[in-house]
């Protein structure tokens, strides 16, 4: 017996899976790093779409699901996809430490240059996505948390990084779910790098 790849959910809302049906790719962030990357959010659908990926110059991505597993992914142009999992519930029950290290392992990406090895599969500089299933919850809250401590100037509180989230994904006030937002303002209280330098 194979288990499935994911451990999607046995019922969906309707407008959740007609959306989750389409690959969601949204640039959320702009002038990022060293190399002046953009972020964006998308789904589960756009992280398994090599083309759609390529065309979005994506070349990197962070799985904030825990139940989620995408595999290792060629784009068109012979590049591998360098993929970060980091997995949240979307709900309660999660550290604020873990979404954090979400936060944390975002900046990292941003500002590192990784040129890898010979033998290592091939890899070059571009943007990156941060997902989960739906890129609704989990992923909005991970991108809000990164740009208020990243852009406090911008985004003084963690509030107006949703609101600029939500406008561009197209999201009402029931999303991120609200033990997510808990969270966030939970690992805003914590102690943390300063990574508006």
């Amino acid at each position: 017996m194979t288990t499935p790849p994911h451990g999607l959910p046995a019922y969906v809302p309707l407008h959740e899976a007609a959306e989750d049906a389409r690959p969601i790719l949204i640039p959320v962030a702009t002038g990022l790093g060293p190399d002046d990357l953009s972020l964006f959010i998308g789904n589960l659908a756009a992280a398994e779409d090599a083309a759609a990926l390529q065309a979005a110059g994506i070349t990197d991505s962070l799985n904030t699901a825990l139940n989620l597993f995408p595999g290792p992914l060629a784009l068109p142009d012979g590049t591998l996809l360098r993929r970060l999992q980091l997995g949240m519930v979307d709900g309660p029950g999660n550290d604020p430490h873990l979404l954090l290290a979400n936060v944390l392992a975002l900046h990292a990406v941003l500002t590192r240059h990784m040129p890898g090895k010979p033998h290592y599969p091939k890899a070059r500089r571009g943007h990156v996505l941060v997902h989960c299933r739906g890129g609704r919850s989990r992923s909005t809250t991970v991108l809000a948390l990164y740009l208020h401590l990243h852009r406090p100037a911008q985004f003084p509180a963690l509030a107006d990084a949703l609101a600029h989230i939500r406008q561009l994904r197209g999201l009402d006030d029931s999303y991120p779910l609200p033990p997510m937002i808990a969270l966030a303002e939970a690992a805003c209280a914590l102690p943390h790098p300063d990574l508006a330098a």
